[in-house]
């Protein structure tokens, strides 16, 4: 279990440094329910608002400022928003289920069809898109605004609210480029004359997305999460050499994605199955940990206190913990992994979930200040 707090308490912290001499734009990823014009307006409108106060909180910082001053550098964040909304392609499963629901209206007691109404506006969402053909096409128009923005000279920060936070843990885990094939095949004891083959025709770090059946075919994830080798030998070598065409198009541009701020995250909720002993992601979950933290990316994870599905996402540690747990020395370590979910937001717990805009003053100074105390925390005051 502590070793599991660690992977996902690693996603959520990192250094400021990983700014330096960019500019950056904030993306905002919606959670479930919002799949209507109503709920998307919502959205629109609340994430614009609290956009102007949190770059403001972060431009006037005096800290943050006194950081990049210190290396050279200005902060620039992008006076207009990133948002991606997904809440519309889940509507038409939610309008079946609702269909549903509304038959048994005829035989349900009034309490239990309010109920069971209320348990599928909530949650349907959140449910549908950890499925893997919902979450991966998201995933890739994800990756594609990521790529966009890179090519007009930005870095990206995803901000993950509340069922959005699984598409911001799974871009980190199936997107980024962690993976040294080489090693990768090591691991997983690969036949001695593929290794032989790899090793005389090296390619670029990839991603989990890149290796996949969709993509290369390199190999599979079971369902207890164990990454398994495509068998026939003279097509994974094929589809090996053609791998750096998919990890261009799928994974994510190198150096890009510098932050990660999950709020109103019921992701231990929802992904509890990283506690499974019998669920098998060790290698990529520690490769993963060692890219955050060695390619200086931040993951907080932020939560009102009052709010009930703000769940605590793990145990912060120090730096010298995290590699304990890891078993491993990690090369001049920049990450940072963070999480505040005792933040007061003084709105009654029912309206909580949802009032992060309307409190958007209190969640501003509450992720800028969750940024420099993580930092501190994790490595010391006297960390540069």
């Amino acid at each position: 279990m502590r070793k599991i707090s660690l992977f996902i308490l690693v996603l959520f912290l990192t250094c400021s440094c990983a700014f330096a001499d960019q500019n950056i734009s904030f993306v905002y990823i919606n959670g479930s329910n919002n799949n209507n014009e109503k709920m998307a307006n919502w959205f629109d409108k609340g994430v614009r608002n609290l956009h102007k106060v949190l770059r403001k909180k972060f431009l006037t910082n005096e800290t943050i400022q006194k950081y990049y001053k210190a290396e050279g550098t200005t902060l620039n964040i992008k006076e207009e928003p990133v948002i991606f909304f997904w809440g519309n392609q889940s509507k038409q499963d939610l309008d079946y289920v609702k269909n549903q629901i509304e038959l048994s209206k005829a035989v349900s007691s009034s309490g239990a069809y309010l109920v069971r109404n209320l348990f599928s506006t909530c949650i349907h969402d959140a449910i549908w898109v950890q499925k893997p053909q919902h979450m991966i096409p998201i995933l890739d128009q994800l990756n594609e605004v990521v790529k966009e923005e890179a090519d007009n000279g930005n870095s990206v920060v995803l901000y993950g609210y509340s069922a959005g936070t699984f598409i911001t843990y799974e871009y980190l885990f199936r997107n980024l480029r962690y993976i040294n094939l080489e090693k990768m095949f090591e691991n997983y004891n690969a036949d001695k004359e593929f290794l032989k083959f790899v090793k005389k025709n090296p390619r670029q770090n990839t991603c989990i997305s890149a290796l996949l059946e969709n993509h290369s075919n390199i190999g599979t994830i079971s369902q207890t999460g164990k990454f398994i080798l495509n068998q026939d030998i003279k097509q994974l070598k094929a589809n090996y050499l053609k791998i750096d065409d998919y990890t261009n198009m799928v994974c994510a541009p190198e150096g890009k994605v510098v932050g990660v701020v999950n709020y109103a995250s019921p992701l231990p909720l929802f992904y509890s199955n990283l506690a499974d002993d019998d669920y098998d992601q060790n290698y990529a979950g520690t490769e993963m940990i060692k890219y955050i933290m060695e390619n200086g990316i931040f993951f907080m994870t932020i939560n009102f206190r009052e709010d009930p599905l703000g769940i605590p996402t793990s145990t912060n540690l120090k730096i010298s913990e995290i590699q304990t747990i890891l078993n491993t020395d990690l090369k001049d370590p920049q990450g940072l992994i963070y999480d505040n979910s005792g933040v007061w937001s003084k709105r009654p717990f029912p309206m909580a979930h949802t009032s992060y805009w309307k409190a958007k003053n209190t969640f501003a100074k509450a992720i800028v200040n969750t940024f420099i105390n993580g930092y501190k925390y994790q490595y010391g005051e006297d960390k540069k």
